[in-house]
């Protein structure tokens, strides 16, 4: 769907921040399904944590991303997404080789503009869902971008700037295709 924008890019490069000022301007949002997944994991004494079974992190990633745009379609406007089903399928592919991009991405259409949050070492930071480190974070960030770029959606490369100029940045580039 054309107003489903994803938020992407490298981990820790404030995607998050950015979405909670999104919805703080009154905007819907969804939250990315990896912290979800982690917080429910941890909850439960789950496995499905990206650092024990990345297989099963993904595939679990895949189905919540597929729910969240079913719900998503109820909301009215532009919704955003803090990351999404590219970037399970992606993390699926790494692991296994499977064509998870080919056989799960390509069927669910979102804004042709993905916006992405490039690697910004000075705000990098683990933390309970988040126990990679940077090098691992670009990596990821450099296999999403490739995948993102074959599925023909237009890279967006999110300035270093402040949490407001960044959502302003994003509003007016999404202001431009309905112009």
């Amino acid at each position: 769907m054309d107003r489903f924008v994803t938020i992407s890019g490298c981990s820790g490069g404030g995607k998050s921040t950015l979405l909670a000022e999104l919805a703080r301007r009154g905007h819907a949002v969804v939250e990315e399904p990896g912290r979800r997944i982690v917080k429910e994991e941890r909850a439960g004494h789950g496995a499905a944590l990206p650092w024990v079974d990345g297989v099963a992190f993904a595939r679990r990633a895949i189905v919540m991303a597929l729910d969240d745009r079913i719900k998503a379609r109820a909301k009215p406007g532009w919704v955003f997404f803090d990351r999404g089903l590219v970037d399970a399928a992606v993390a699926l592919e790494h692991l296994t080789g499977d064509a998870a991009i080919e056989t799960v991405a390509r069927r669910h259409a979102t804004n042709r503009r993905v916006f992405l949050a490039p690697p910004w070492p000075e705000i990098f930071a683990s933390d309970a869902e988040r126990q990679h480190d940077l090098g691992e974070a670009v990596a990821e960030y450099d296999r999403l971008r490739a995948a993102y770029a074959a599925l023909g959606h237009e890279l967006v490369i999110l300035p270093k700037v402040s949490v407001r100029e960044r959502a302003d940045f994003v509003l007016e580039r999404l202001q431009m295709d309905r112009m």
